[in-house]
């Protein structure tokens, strides 16, 4: 089982692949599916042959001898249907699995400029209702291939056989609940799709709304954003009815319209017993053959809206359905002093758009600290992003010679640490957000980023659980326990996003300090707006909004930058420079 869940799949964005890659599955609801279905109408049959039985006045025996076969029949059909239904479900099953796993590993393997142009809500909407649409519509189809068109072509050819005429003449009218299930197809494919939509929207909100729920408290938005929630959840609900009303509305007509053949059948048939052209046994098996070969051409109706619903949501989750990326663990790190590299790099936040920062060039070895700062907007987090090589570049990123995509991921991510303005805490322990599932002696590290006092205060120490996001943990306390996990393995190369926004200036020498002593074997990558900390800083970049970069040390760019020194005299003073940066 979980073999078919982690095999490679080729092309997973054609939805006939989702059949051919689970066979054995396939095989055995199409083989249970063919004989239940074929045997179907043998349980009519001999339902009649037990009416004609008692009917006639036959001997107890051979009443009993019908009846224990029709028993038998209808015992055998429906172990034949459980091994169908079956297997039928272990394709939904192991195909919901797949899809999912498909969306999870090409989410995982995007870069991070196109996550960033991913909504959240319609994301999730996508990967978990999209996927369970998708699959129950492609589930319903495999089932009523067999218990609809394979079951009315066994129907049909023995109702046939018993009167070709009663036959041809009461199923004239089935077509036509068809041909309303396809008229309708379009107006149900534009609700459906207008109703997922709607779906993404909401459930972007709600994250929104978790979120950010502690700002609309404090600032008294609650009430207002509560009735825009209620609104969008209105708008939900209408949509939803105008997604489904006409699928589960219509079944009933589609039912009338299909039996209006029976009609003919009580009219004909009827008069054909009279007649003794049929034995009541017969005509009880042609009326019950007849009423459920109607009931499915009317299911078969609604299939057709079904598959019109999934569709939507086939379309929705097929861009995320790359192939899958095997994760490759082999390493071929550099040998060496550790060597960065960059020439000519520019970077944009869209393929269309201008570019954020433009032919810039620096180097850095191992031991070194180089700071990156600028002004808003200028580029200093996508710069740092662009370093781990998950953020596209044009131009040069080498690392001891060899260009940063030619690594595979899985070698990225040995070599280079990065933190970002974000803590991302686990709700776990601290010991668990650092080591990831390692065996590490946290001690040294806990040392470097001044946790290990804060510790001595908690009663489990390591193991005190951070809570969602962190929030039992103060600010500074979750800034650098994300600080440690970052150093925790003393990477090549080690990038920290603004790392100390939460602590305070002290605490920030004292890691500055451990930083240069204990790391000497990386080279760290500081990205901060506080001027003051560069002062430890071997080279400074400093990215403008023009695009360009200025070089040099701390003390040179006093002396040949404007722009920062004017900063750096601004926050000195504590006038408000910070927020020049």
């Amino acid at each position: 089982m979980k073999k078919a869940l982690i095999e490679p799949m080729v092309h997973p964005d054609k939805i006939i692949n989702y059949w051919k890659k689970e066979k054995f599955i396939v095989a055995g609801f199409v083989i249970f599916g063919l004989a239940f279905n074929s045997a179907m109408v043998l349980s009519p049959i001999w339902q009649g042959k037990l009416i004609d039985a008692l009917v006639t006045g036959e001997t107890l025996n051979a009443v009993l001898k019908v009846a224990a076969l029709f028993v038998l029949f209808v015992a055998g059909i429906q172990l034949m249907r459980y091994f169908k239904r079956f297997f039928i479900r272990r394709f939904a099953n192991v195909t919901i699995a797949t899809m999912r796993r498909m969306i999870y590993n090409f989410i995982m393997h995007k870069n991070t400029g196109e996550l960033e142009k991913e909504n959240t809500g319609n994301l999730m909407t996508r990967a978990v209702s999209d996927v369970d649409i998708c699959v129950e519509g492609m589930r319903k189809f495999s089932t009523e291939v067999f218990d609809t068109g394979v079951l009315m072509v066994s129907y049909v050819i023995v109702l046939f056989a018993y009167d070709a005429k009663i036959t041809l003449l009461s199923i004239l009218f089935m077509p036509a609940a068809m041909l309303l299930a396809e008229a309708l197809k379009k107006t149900i494919y534009r609700y459906s799709s207008a109703y997922r939509k709607k779906s993404g929207e909401v459930a972007d909100l709600t994250f929104d709304q978790i979120d950010n729920s502690m700002l609309y408290r404090v600032t008294g938005m609650e009430t207002k954003n509560r009735q825009r929630y209620e609104r969008q959840l209105d708008d939900l609900e209408t949509s939803a009815i105008k997604a489904n009303i006409l699928e589960n509305s219509m079944q009933p007509i589609y039912n009338a319209i299909g039996m209006i053949g029976i009609l003919i059948v009580v009219y004909l048939g009827g008069n054909k017993t009279i007649e003794g052209g049929w034995t009541v046994g017969v005509f009880s098996t042609y009326s019950t053959m007849f009423i459920a070969l109607a009931l499915k051409a009317s299911k078969a109706s609604k299939l057709f809206n079904s598959v019109q619903k999934s569709q939507v949501s086939w379309k929705r989750i097929k861009p995320y359905l790359g192939e899958y990326v095997a994760k490759d663990e082999t390493l071929d790190l550099p040998s060496g002093k550790t060597v960065l590299e960059a020439s000519g790099l520019s970077l944009r936040y869209d393929p269309a758009a201008e570019d954020v920062i433009s032919n810039i060039s620096f180097s850095g070895k191992q031991g070194e600290i180089i700071g990156i700062t600028g002004q808003v907007a200028s580029g200093k987090t996508t710069l740092g992003l662009a370093l781990t090589g998950m953020y596209p570049y044009t131009g040069s990123i080498k690392i001891n010679g060899k260009e940063l995509k030619e690594y595979s991921e899985y070698e990225r991510s040995a070599m280079i640490a990065y933190l970002g303005h974000q803590p991302q805490l686990f709700s776990d322990t601290i010991y668990e957000n650092i080591a990831l599932g390692e065996e590490l002696d946290l001690d040294p590290v806990l040392k470097d980023v001044c946790l290990d006092e804060d510790l001595k205060d908690m009663p489990q120490g390591s193991g005190t659980l951070v809570g969602n996001a962190g929030i039992r943990l103060s600010g500074g306390q979750q800034a650098r326990v994300a600080l440690a996990r970052a150093l925790v393995k003393k990477p090549k190369i080690i990038i920290l996003d603004d790392p100390f926004s939460a602590i305070d200036m002290k605490t920030e020498q004292t890691i500055i300090k451990n930083l240069k002593s204990r790391y000497q074997e990386s080279l760290i990558i500081l990205i901060s707006h506080r001027l003051a900390v560069f002062s430890k800083t071997n080279q400074i970049i400093l990215l403008d909004n023009d695009k360009t970069a200025e070089y040099g040390t701390h003390e040179g760019l006093l002396k040949s930058s404007r722009l920062y020194s004017s900063i750096y005299r601004l926050q000195a003073l504590g006038e408000g420079g910070s927020d020049a940066l």
